[in-house]
């Protein structure tokens, strides 16, 4: 009788023992699988960078005005804003009535985006349109509609039939703290910018035509980029020259510069070139523009092409 008992015992905790494990494995059966946890590779984006990408991604179709559509302007009573970063001794031998001097290089300037209007249109005016061109995309991307003055004052303003009309010898004060708030990191590389502008190998981030000319002919594998439109390029361009046509959607095509080399870049006659320093720059790439650019009818015998410089097709 002991041993039949003791029998029964065993088998009862063998039940037991088969019973649990049969509900553990329906309960594991049940619980939902736990999903993979995917590893989310985080991209940094440099705020800097992309809001100078943003200039020609959102590109309106032109940042350049000819003098006399900012005297239409004046006629009509538009509130502009006029800004000569021309040196003081010319600026008050003359300038546009209104216009504030914020030299190319000075304090002034450095300091500008922290009074420039941030509801007003700023038309920018140099000497021809070159320096203009860097300061109307340098601003932009700070978040001011800039537009620079085409041909500047030497080779535009001054050449505009009429223009004595729209000039004034007095200087116009610089305006008070506008309020203007600008994402910090943009601000300080805005401010960094034309800190560093009289710095630097190529002071103004400009080269001559003969200076290039020298490099081209001594030395090998120059970055040269030309963003005058294709059809104009096929027809003649500085020898080694890539393509990247100047316009919507260029920056695209940033990515394959170099970083770690000097990329000159060349238009017509300096001021899309100077656009498109201005935000290589901000992106990290170190551009300068070749002065005068290829050379217009208007540059007045300046530029690679107007200095006899060879081109090849």
């Amino acid at each position: 009788m002991k041993k039949i008992l003791q029998v029964l015992m065993m088998m009862l905790l063998a039940l037991a023992v088969l019973t649990g494990c049969q509900k553990k494995e329906e309960a594991a059966a049940a619980a939902p699988a736990e999903k993979a946890v995917e590893a989310v590779e985080t991209v940094q984006v440099d705020p800097v960078e992309e809001a100078a990408a943003s200039y020609f991604a959102d590109y309106p179709g032109s940042r350049i005005a000819p003098a006399s559509d900012v005297f239409a302007m004046l006629d009509a009573g538009d509130d502009i804003f006029v800004l000569d970063i021309r040196q003081p001794d010319v600026y008050s031998a003359g300038h546009i009535k209104g216009a504030v001097n914020a030299p190319w290089g000075s304090d002034i300037l450095v300091d500008a985006v922290n009074w420039l209007p941030a509801d007003k249109k700023i038309y920018v005016n140099c000497y021809t349109g070159q320096t203009a061109g860097q300061t109307t995309a340098v601003l932009n991307v700070a978040g001011f509609d800039v537009t620079s003055i085409k041909y500047g004052w030497n080779l535009g303003i001054s050449k505009t039939e009429g223009f004595e009309g729209y000039v004034e010898t007095a200087a116009a004060s610089v305006p008070e703290a506008s309020g203007t708030v600008i994402q910090p990191e943009i601000k300080e590389a805005v401010q960094e910018y034309f800190t560093t502008v009289t710095t630097g190998a190529y002071k103004n981030n400009i080269i001559a035509s003969s200076a290039l000319k020298e490099l081209v002919d001594t030395e090998e594998g120059l970055n040269i980029v030309s963003v005058r439109q294709p059809k104009d390029f096929d027809a003649g361009h500085i020898m080694g020259a890539i393509n990247i046509p100047f316009g919507a959607g260029m920056q695209e095509a940033f990515a394959d510069l170099p970083r770690d080399e000097t990329v000159f870049v060349y238009c017509y006659s300096g001021q899309t070139a100077g656009q498109t320093v201005g935000i290589m720059r901000l992106m990290g790439i170190d551009a300068v523009s070749v002065k005068s650019g290829m050379g217009t009818a208007g540059t007045a015998g300046s530029g690679w092409s107007n200095e006899g410089f060879e081109t090849v097709m």
